[in-house]
């Protein structure tokens, strides 16, 4: 068998278990006798279950970022933050994988993030550069406040959508019942607290877009605006996605 179509089938092994059993029960002899290797190959790839199983969560959250890239090729308004998280977090909804993560122990989310900090230390690093060049976009194009500190409008945008998938764990018994509308409460939060409006959208003041990006375009609507930042903002999150694969593929070849 191939070393990376061995680490495939551990990688989906671990992922069936995790959804079958929860983390605390999955053990490496369960998902190498599931794979069918020896439990020594199993760490070949991963040194620890930790890392196996943060292995199985970033494959799930690259699906949800390459559906969020096909919606924002199919309409750039998807690209607002809004819009964004609403559609992360209907990803959310779908996603066995993520679910189990944010509805199993918080103990096991607080103890997966600590290893994950160290496991996936340079694709945090560079997701957070992304995210930091994605509100410097959106905000160059005049479609985000710019009356807030950048680095807290990263902070605001992190929070608020890590509560609500901590939500559907914490207050399933109070939170409405469609999915749907459980989406849109998040989007329209984000949307009154960090965008503009687009009836008050005005053209982006020409020394603050200065300062973010000398090449920005001057729009003279929201919807040319956003066409032009989804133009900056699909490459950026197509490298996430480079990134990501770049990753499993080392794991797989390790």
């Amino acid at each position: 068998m191939e070393r990376a179509e061995r680490g495939e089938r551990i990688l989906q092994a671990a992922e069936e278990l995790l959804l079958a059993w929860g983390y605390r029960r999955v053990t490496i002899d369960e998902i190498a006798r599931r794979a069918k290797v020896g439990k020594g190959t199993v760490y070949l790839h991963w040194k620890t279950k930790d890392s196996l199983l943060l292995a199985v969560v970033l494959q799930a959250k690259m699906r949800s970022l390459q559906q969020q890239l096909g919606r924002m090729r199919a309409d750039a308004r998807a690209a607002l933050p809004s819009r964004m998280m609403r559609g992360y977090y209907q990803d959310f909804l779908e996603e066995p994988v993520l679910r189990a993560l944010y509805t199993d122990d918080v103990d096991i989310l607080g103890r997966l993030n600590d290893a994950a900090k160290k496991e996936f230390a340079e694709i945090i690093a560079f997701n957070d550069e992304v995210l930091v060049r994605y509100l410097e976009v959106l905000r160059a194009h005049g479609l985000l406040r710019t009356d807030l500190d950048l680095r807290h409008q990263q902070y605001m945008l992190l929070a608020t959508t890590g509560g609500f998938f901590m939500a559907e764990a914490m207050l399933y018994d109070r939170a409405p019942d469609a999915p749907e509308v459980r989406g849109e409460l998040l989007a329209t939060t984000i949307r009154s607290t960090l965008e503009i409006p687009p009836e008050a959208f005005r053209t982006p003041d020409a020394g603050a877009a200065a300062a973010a990006d000398a090449d920005a375009p001057r729009c003279a609507t929201a919807d040319e605006a956003m066409a032009a930042a989804a133009r900056e903002i699909i490459p950026l999150y197509e490298q996430v996605v480079e990134r990501s694969v770049q990753e499993m593929r080392r794991q797989l070849r390790d």
